[in-house]
C-alpha cells in the first residue's frame, strides 16, 4: 500500500493498556527509511502484549496478558483492526507470546507456566474455546523468579513438525507435537544450564540451529536442532554484554539475520542491542558490539520486512526505535523513533 507517497508497509505495535498504552497501534512503515507513522489505535483488548500476524496479512492475533488470560483476532484490511469476536479465555494466566502451528494458535502463559493450543477455523478466526493446554512442571534455583514453571514462548520449528516451548522458570525448553485433534503432547524436555532462565528462542535460518536467549543470565545458549527426532542439544554459551553487567541486566528479545551472519538481541537495564557473529556453520556466536537502543526497558526486537532495519520496542520510554543495518557489519546504526507509550512489541506484515 502507498502512504504519503512513499512505498510502505504496515507495522503493528502491542502494548500495556495497563500502563497507558494505547492497545494495538497500527503504522505505516517506509520501506525506504524504515520511518513509522501512526495510522490507528484500539483498545479493544487489554494488554495486547504480543502479537502475530496471519500469513495473508488479514488477520491478526493479541494475547490479553492479564491474569485471566486471553487471546484475540483482529481484521485488519481495513484502516483501524476491528475484532472479529469477544476474545477466547486460554484458560492460562498471564500468556506472553503467541504462534500460528499447524492450523492453531498457541499460547504460552507465563503465570501459570503452560501452554494453550486455540484451533483456527477455516476463515482465520479463533474458535470459543482451546482445544487443549499442556502444563509445565519443575522449578529452578532462582529464589524469586524460578519457584515454579514460566512459559515464556512458544514457537513451530523451521520443519512445521513440532512446536518448542521455552520456559524461563525450569531452565528447559519442551519439545511438542500437536495433533490432527489438536492435542498438544510433550514429546521430549531438554535442560539447560540451572538458573540460566531461557526466555526467548530464535532459529538459524537454515534450521539446523537454535538460538536460545537467556534472562537471568545475559547469555544466548547455542542449540543443534534436530527435526527428524525432535531434539535439541545444547552446544555452549555466549555473552551478549561486553563484561559484567553496571546493574541490573536482562535480554528480552533475539533476531537473527535472514543471510544467516549475525545474531541481535535486546537488553533491559543496560538498554542495549547487542550484536553477535554467528560462526562454525552456525555452531557458535561470537559477541562484537553493543549500541544504545534508543530508549529504556527493549522488551521486543524486531526485523522489518525487507531485511534493512531492525526495530526495538522501549516499555517504560513509551517508544519504538528503529536501526539502519549495515549488511556487511551487522551493526546497527539509530534512523529514529515513534512514541508508542508501554511498547511491548512490533510485528510487520
Amino acid at each position: 500500500m502507498a502512504v504519503g507517497g512513499t512505498d510502505a508497509g504496515r507495522a503493528y505495535i502491542g502494548s500495556f493498556t495497563a500502563a497507558g498504552g494505547w492497545g494495538v497501534v497500527t503504522a505505516a512503515v517506509d520501506h525506504a527509511t524504515g520511518a513509522l507513522t501512526v495510522l490507528s489505535v484500539t483498545d479493544a483488548v487489554a494488554d495486547p502484549s504480543y502479537l502475530a500476524l496471519a500469513p495473508a496479512g488479514d488477520l491478526l492475533y493479541a494475547v490479553s496478558e492479564t491474569d485471566d488470560g486471553a487471546v484475540a483476532a483482529y481484521r485488519v484490511t481495513g484502516a483501524t483492526p476491528e475484532l472479529t469476536a469477544p476474545p477466547v479465555p486460554v484458560r492460562g494466566a498471564g500468556p506472553t507470546h503467541l504462534a500460528l502451528h499447524a492450523g492453531h494458535v498457541l499460547i504460552a502463559n507465563y503465570g501459570s507456566g503452560s501452554v494453550t493450543a486455540v484451533p483456527l477455523r477455516p476463515d482465520g478466526t479463533l474458535a470459543d474455546a482451546p482445544s487443549t493446554v499442556l502444563t509445565h512442571k519443575g522449578s529452578g534455583p532462582h529464589p524469586q523468579r524460578q519457584q515454579a514453571p514460566h512459559a515464556h514462548q512458544v514457537v513451530p520449528d523451521p520443519s512445521g513438525r513440532w512446536a518448542v516451548s521455552v520456559d524461563l522458570g525450569t531452565d528447559s525448553l519442551r519439545v511438542c507435537a500437536l495433533d490432527p485433534g489438536g492435542e498438544l503432547t510433550l514429546h521430549r524436555e531438554v535442560a539447560l544450564r540451572p538458573g540460566s532462565g531461557p526466555r526467548h528462542l530464535a532459529f538459524h535460518p537454515r534450521g539446523g540451529i537454535a538460538y536460545v536467549l537467556n534472562e537471568l543470565a545475559p547469555t544466548v545458549t547455542v542449540c543443534r536442532w534436530d527435526a527428524d527426532d525432535g531434539a535439541l542439544k545444547p552446544l555452549g554459551e555466549t555473552s551478549v554484554l561486553p563484561g559484567a553487567p553496571d546493574g541490573d541486566a536482562y535480554p528480552s528479545a533475539i533476531v537473527a539475520s535472514p543471510d544467516g551472519r549475525f545474531v541481535w538481541t535486546a537488553t533491559r537495564g543496560e538498554d542495549v542491542v547487542s550484536v553477535l557473529a554467528v560462526e562454525e556453520a552456525g555452531e557458535r556466536l561470537r559477541f562484537l558490539a553493543t549500541v544504545p537502543c534508543g530508549g529504556h526497558w527493549p522488551r521486543d526486537l524486531a526485523l522489518g520486512s525487507t531485511g534493512r532495519h531492525l526495530y526495538a520496542a522501549n516499555e517504560r520510554s513509551g517508544d519504538v526505535t528503529w536501526f539502519e543495518v549495515d549488511l556487511e557489519t551487522g551493526l546497527p546504526r539509530r534512523a529514529g523513533a515513534l512514541d508508542a507509550p508501554a511498547a511491548s512489541c512490533v510485528v510487520f506484515d
